[in-house]
């Protein structure tokens, strides 16, 4: 009897052993990947500050940092992945929506269509990118360092009161600027007949992401608005079950 409770006794240390240990190998590579992120934002924020104090202006600029952009978008897409395995206690759906929609601006937006990289609209929405990112990312890292600064708490669920609307602002802009091009280059649709007999047409698959806007902006804003009266103000927020 005595001998099968030590048997239980060491295998429950050696569950608890390997969870400690899957924990900060998760913590460790979290606070890698946050502390790079931010650098990585924070390049992409001097290189837009040093073209415009160099130029003047903010045409060619979009040209300048898209490379570095689109490594460091695209590379967001771990953050799916995160939420998939459970190391980060966040929902994979959100996640997916917000980093995908992104990568949706960057690669089948503002890449593929030139004419609109110079818009007031890009700028707009990536200032918001580059900030709203800095932000985050460096509350994630202070977070998980157990030393948080509180203006870094404090920005980060209070500035998106303002950034998440112009960013989105900024996005739809550039997406209504990009429809005459599309619709006169046809690109990325397809016209019967053809081998796999289907139509598809880039055109009103854009309207129809820009109308997919009206019901998911405002659950990820209020989802953040709740979010912040819990971690500012120490309300208990109960999510209703879908």
């Amino acid at each position: 009897m005595a001998s099968s409770e030590e048997d239980g006794t060491v295998e429950e240390k050696e569950n608890n052993n390997k969870k400690r240990t899957k924990g900060a190998l998760a913590t460790a590579w979290l606070t890698f990947y946050n502390i790079a992120m931010t650098a990585g934002w924070l390049v992409l924020a001097m290189a837009m500050i040093r073209f415009y104090v160099q130029k003047g202006t903010h045409k060619g600029l979009y040209r300048s940092i898209a490379r570095t952009l689109k490594f460091f978008q695209t590379f967001a897409l771990v953050e799916v992945g995160h939420c998939a395995i459970g190391i980060v206690r966040t929902s994979v759906i959100v996640t997916g929506v917000q980093v995908c929609s992104r990568i949706f601006m960057v690669w089948f937006i503002t890449n593929s269509i030139r004419q609109v990289q110079s818009e007031e609209s890009v700028i707009l929405f990536l200032v918001v990118w580059t900030v709203t990112e800095i932000t985050r990312y460096s509350y994630y890292t202070f977070n998980l360092l157990h030393h948080l600064p509180y203006f870094i708490k404090w920005a980060r669920y209070n500035l998106f009161i303002v950034l998440y609307p112009l960013g989105v602002i900024g996005e739809l802009m550039t997406i209504y600027a990009a429809l005459p091009f599309v619709r006169r280059s046809g690109m990325y649709s397809m016209r019967l007949p053809n081998v796999y007999n289907v139509s598809f047409d880039y055109y009103y698959c854009l309207i129809i992401v820009m109308l997919s806007y009206i019901p998911l902006f405002p659950q990820l804003y209020f989802h953040m608005l709740r979010q912040r009266r819990r971690v500012l103000h120490g309300e208990v927020i109960v999510e209703k079950d879908d």
